[in-house]
């Protein structure tokens, strides 16, 4: 993939939680603008940077996807709600959400892997 845009990354590092790293994920996705996260679904579009990267990338970031797509769609964001830790799961939600993607996308696991941040997805 062709290096992104400096502006582009500039821009969406602008939503809270979100830096380099996560803007490049974003490019990724097609978004490169902060509006271009309007109406999208979070969930969606960490299942699809999993698949694309090949990982089970940590939880997190689906996190920092709900904030980012809050903080498009709200003129009057609550401060709070600008932290992506408060969009955080219950720990048996994610824990299920995550052993149900695993399961969903193929991942080849051992019992270990089912724990860690990043799990490698099989390429069938």
């Amino acid at each position: 993939m062709k290096s992104p845009d400096k502006t582009v990354l500039r821009e969406l590092q602008t939503i809270p939680g979100i830096g380099p790293s996560i803007a490049r994920d974003l490019v990724e996705l097609g978004i490169r603008r902060v509006q271009d996260l309007r109406g999208k679904d979070p969930e969606r579009l960490y299942r699809l940077l999993c698949r694309r990267q090949g990982l089970l990338m940590d939880r997190c970031l689906l996190y920092v996807f709900r904030c980012a797509v809050y903080y498009a769609e709200t003129k009057k964001a609550e401060a709070r709600l600008l932290l992506w830790w408060n969009w955080k799961d219950t720990p048996s939600v994610a824990r299920k959400a995550k052993l149900a993607l695993i399961s969903e996308l193929g991942a080849r696991t051992t019992g270990a892997a089912s724990r860690s941040s990043r799990v490698r997805l099989s390429r069938a």
